[in-house]
Formats: C-alpha cells, structure tokens, sequence
C-alpha cells in the first residue's frame, strides 16, 4: 500500500473511532449495513459530528473563529482533494467517490452556524434548519446507498428527507429542556418553552408521525445492502417516539426519554428477522 493510501485509510478509522465514541445506536446501525457502506457512512458521521461538536461544545472558545476555519478547511479539502484533517481528508474521498452534491455540503454548514447563535424559530427557518441539519445528512448516505444510480436516487430522494426530518424532530422533543436551558434556543416555531402544553405536544407528534409515514415508504425500497441498517435506525426512532408519545407534556420538560441497552438489542434481533424472512 503507498503512503497516500495508507493516509486516508488511517483518515477513514479515525471516522470510525468517532462513531464508535459518540454514538453507539448509529454504530450499530452502520454495522448492520453491507460491508462496503461500513466506511463511506463512518466518514459522513465523522465529519456531521466534528461539525456539530464545534457549536454545541466548546464553550470557552470563539466557537465562531472555529467554525469558519472548519468551514475553510472543508472547501479547501474538497478543492484539492486532500487535508491533514483525517475527519476531513475521509469526508472529501467519499464526497468525489460518490459524487455528493456540494449544496447538501453548503446547507448543512448553514444549519451549523445557525446553531453559534440563540434563537427562536419561524415556520421558513425551521424547515431550512432540518433540511440542513438532518435531511441532507440523510441524502449524503443515500448517494452512497445507491452507488452511482442517479435515478434510484432520485425516486427516493423525498422519503429519505421526510425520515430525516422525523429523527431531527424527535430529537427537539426529547432535548426540549436542555436546548433551552443549556443553548437558549426553541426550534419548534411558535412554541413558547414555558407553555409547552399536552396540546401543543401532540400537534408535534401528529406531524412526526406524518414524516415516519413517509420515511418507511423509503426504506423498502432502498437497495437490500442498505435497507436492514436504515431500517434498524427507523425502528430506534420510532421506539424513541412512541415512548415520548406515552408522557405528558410536563415529564418531557422533566426527563430525557431513552431506549435502554437490552430495548435496542431486541430491536435490532427483531429488525434482523423481518430482514432474513424478506418481511422487509
């Protein structure tokens, strides 16, 4: 192996180990996935969380000058298709190798540095948050999923945002109180954090649901090397949801709803047995 190999197959395991230390649900998910989508998916995490990491973490930093530099840095490294960033240097290999569209990359930087700033959401910047924050997170792994077949791509381009949207949107009601009380912010427009009421949850939820809806119609129809790893992150959400959905407005303000260790075990055994009786 040259050293240039060498350089971005080191790249690409740092991306991995990220995964791996950030989130054990989405390692999960990737491993369930062929092979061959194991490290194009741990490189688009990779950079997703080093970005993100930048906003919501470093505090006692101009997390403004850092997120610029980070930006610059990842335009460079797509222009010349190099970075001594090993997060970077991953990120750009699997943006040419599979020709990710440079506007996913543009919209979810805005949505990034949207996030340097507290604020409260309107209807238009809602939705151009979780378009950049979640669903083209969600495009970038479908163009790796569908490995150069532009018109597959295209066929599921809407329920694969439509299930972005619904993982992002679960996520707001389940940190509803932290985002607020650690972030200042409250991204469901028109909702006033300290009149969150039972009817405004449900609401949410009915729209939510709407999304799953149309996620699932996706999913079935990704190519079977993927399906069972997008699937198992469906199944995740959609157990994060129903639980949310079982408590009262004042116990989402009160508690972080998870799904325990042994919960996802048997959700991925589930998932797998769906997959192998090609229920799925």
């Amino acid at each position: 192996m040259d050293h240039v190999a060498l350089f971005t197959e080191t790249s690409r395991a740092c991306s991995k180990l990220i995964t791996q230390r950030y989130s054990t649900s989405f390692t999960l998910g990737i491993r369930t996935l062929d092979a061959r989508f194991h490290l194009p998916v741990y490189s688009v995490y990779g950079f997703v969380r080093w970005a993100d990491e930048i906003v919501d973490t470093f505090h006692a930093h101009d997390k403004a000058a850092l997120f610029a530099d980070f930006r610059r840095q990842t335009y460079e490294a797509l222009d010349i298709r190099l970075s001594l960033n090993p997060v970077l240097h991953a990120f750009q290999d699997v943006v040419h190798r599979y020709n990710i569209d440079r506007e996913f990359i543009d919209a979810f930087l805005y949505s990034m540095e949207m996030d340097l700033d507290d604020r409260s959401y309107n209807q238009s910047l809602y939705e151009r948050y979780i378009y950049g924050s979640a669903e083209v997170v969600g495009l970038m792994c479908l163009r790796v999923f569908c490995e150069g077949n532009a018109a597959l791509f295209d066929q599921l381009r809407e329920p694969a945002r439509r299930l972005g949207s619904a993982f992002q949107k679960v996520n707001f009601l389940r940190d509803i109180r932290s985002d607020y009380e650690e972030r200042g912010r409250v991204y469901f427009p028109g909702v006033q954090y300290e009149r969150f009421t039972d009817e405004v949850k449900r609401t949410i939820e009915a729209d939510i649901r709407a999304d799953f809806e149309a996620g699932y119609a996706g999913i079935v129809q990704l190519p079977r090397a993927a399906r069972l790893g997008v699937y198992l992150a469906y199944v995740y959400y959609l157990k994060l949801f129903h639980k949310i959905r079982q408590l009262p407005a004042a116990s989402i303000l009160g508690e972080r709803v998870r799904v325990p260790g042994n919960t996802k075990l048997l959700l991925l055994l589930g998932s797998y047995f769906r997959y192998r009786l090609r229920a799925l």
